[in-house]
């Protein structure tokens, strides 16, 4: 975690100042521009490409640039037409169909088809948590001519659209049929889209910048835009994102107007931002984010759920929070693996991540049998709250009675080695720390909270109990119904110690005063920005 002392904010400030006239932090000097660019600084390189491969968030924000979707979340969280035109569901609830919107293409020139719909939804429902659920009670998926296509299930089915709209990842994201018969568990090498801007793989070079430019062929819908819904108007003919490991470069780059916008600074440098009249810090997100420790329970010694729960044991929120965010107007404790101030918040089975205590734990470690096989932690020291939570859980397990190893890495290589299930001496890996935008973690259907060992997230959670509520929670019909299944899945998840829940926090974006159109959403859009 970058900390800032007076001394170093005021070392900021004069480098800043000190730029000569006409330098550049990227490298350029300023020059009058013929085309409309905007300029990001992401929160994370991009390396893996396929979004539906991985949840990353990086990679969902790169694919809502280039890819389009069937139905998408407004931000009353309501799922909203966007390349469907219309759709009918029978009186049993059992038959779906969708038709398509007129004019709708592929940045290669092909009409985007409803054979292309059923293959990218048959793909996304072999990874997603949602999509495995909504697969699972799918008898079938046919097109009925070019622009339609029939879903057919086996049971009515209360998530359809909340479920092929989802937000947030992995989102079902529609590409080509050639490109989404790829292996579910393996990555695309196409990047063929139907969205508003187009990826230019020439000009990609992972680790520095990544290039996208307007589809001049893309036709928005009429509505507003709202969250992910409505009309996806691009004002820019680009769109640059300038990846910055050290978070005092990318400052600098913002403050010097060499970028633009500023997708997630760590939160202590907001009072330096705030102090500059050209640049405006808010926090975009009303649920804000969750942060996660994740154990890999296939491997010692977080294959024994006793450990993992001693592990939970000796987190305290309020330390990760104070570590990672700071200011305590941007964090809070949670106790409910459902956002706090959402419908199904509850602390059922909860009192595991109250205890707080090492020595508590240290008993409880005991107790389970642990033979001192030593944890490897993955830290992302490119990403500050991710790196601040593996210190501080390193600090805790330390003093638990773990043995503890710290590998570290930039975010991008731990999305590519979370996907290992070998052994540690074989690039596998025992914790990594993340966070889940609240969104994404709603309600039981997400991946997160999955006990498919199989097809679950990584970590591979295994628990039928959990699974089987997991199933029920769609069919339930009754708030009363799903805050009980709700209730039940949080309970399997502290059982089984799936993951450390480590507060719920709120990250600010910053961008200078020239840009304007930002839209209120969990999920960086890119669309209805104007820069002047």
């Amino acid at each position: 975690m970058l900390r800032w002392t007076k001394r170093q904010f005021l070392g900021a400030s004069a480098s800043i100042l000190a730029l000569p006239s006409g330098a550049s932090l990227l490298g350029r000097a300023a020059s009058a521009q013929t085309t409309s660019v905007l300029r990001v600084i992401p929160h994370a390189d991009l390396k893996n490409l396929d979004p539906i491969w991985t949840t990353a968030y990086i990679t969902r924000n790169h694919g809502y640039l280039i890819y389009d979707t069937l139905f998408a979340m407004d931000d009353d969280f309501k799922p909203q037409p966007q390349m469907v035109d219309t759709w009918t569901v029978s009186e049993d609830q059992q038959s779906w169909t969708f038709k398509l919107r007129d004019g709708l293409t592929f940045h290669d020139g092909a009409p985007v088809t409803a054979e292309d719909c059923i293959a990218s939804l048959k793909r996304w429902g072999a990874r997603d948590g949602m999509g495995q659920q909504l697969m699972n009670v799918t008898e079938s998926l046919a097109a009925v001519d070019e622009r339609t296509f029939e879903m057919k299930l086996s049971v009515p089915y209360g998530l359809v659209l909340e479920s092929i709209g989802k937000i947030s990842s992995n989102v079902p994201f529609i590409m080509p049929k050639r490109v989404a018969e790829t292996d579910a568990f393996e990555q695309i090498k196409d990047y063929t889209g139907s969205g508003p801007f187009k990826f230019e793989a020439e000009e990609w070079r992972p680790g520095s910048k990544v290039v996208y430019t307007k589809f001049e062929d893309y036709v928005p819908r009429d509505e507003p835009p709202s969250a992910a819904a409505g009309g996806k108007v691009v004002n820019v003919d680009r769109v640059e994102w300038f990846y910055f490991p050290d978070q005092q470069t990318a400052l600098n780059a913002l403050m010097a107007g060499e970028v633009d916008y500023f997708e997630q600074p760590a939160n202590d440098l907001a009072p330096i931002l705030e102090a500059n009249p050209d640049i405006t810090v808010e926090v975009n997100d009303p649920l804000g984010n969750i942060g996660f420790a994740r154990f890999n329970h296939l491997l010692p010694p977080f294959d024994n759920p006793d450990i993992c729960r001693a592990a939970i044991m000796a987190m305290s929120q309020a330390d990760y929070m104070a570590a990672a965010v700071g200011d305590q107007k941007y964090w809070r404790t949670c106790y409910s693996v459902f956002p706090c101030g959402t419908p199904l918040e509850n602390e059922a089975g909860s009192d595991v991540m109250k205890v707080a205590d090492p020595a508590e734990a240290k008993a409880a470690l005991e107790a389970a049998g642990y033979d001192g096989t030593s944890v490897v932690i993955m830290q992302p020291t490119d990403i500050p709250v991710n790196s601040a939570f593996s210190l501080v859980t390193a600090e805790a397990l330390r003093k638990a009675g773990f043995k503890v190893q710290m590998q570290a890495m930039d975010w991008a290589t731990l999305t590519s080695r979370r996907a290992s299930r070998e052994p540690v001496d074989k690039g596998g890996w025992n914790m990594f720390h993340t966070w889940w935008i609240g969104a994404d973690v709603i309600d039981p259907m997400a991946i997160a909270f999955s006990g498919d060992p199989e097809k679950g997230w990584f970590g591979w959670t295994d628990d039928e109990e959990l699974e089987a509520a997991r199933k029920a929670f769609p069919l339930a019909k009754t708030a009363e119904e799903r805050l009980a299944l709700a209730q039940k899945v949080q309970e399997r998840l502290w059982a089984v110690g799936s993951s450390g829940h480590l507060g719920q926090y709120f990250v600010p974006v910053a961008y200078r005063k020239n840009v304007t159109g930002l839209i209120r959403s969990p999920v960086q859009f890119f669309w209805n920005l104007s820069v002047s």
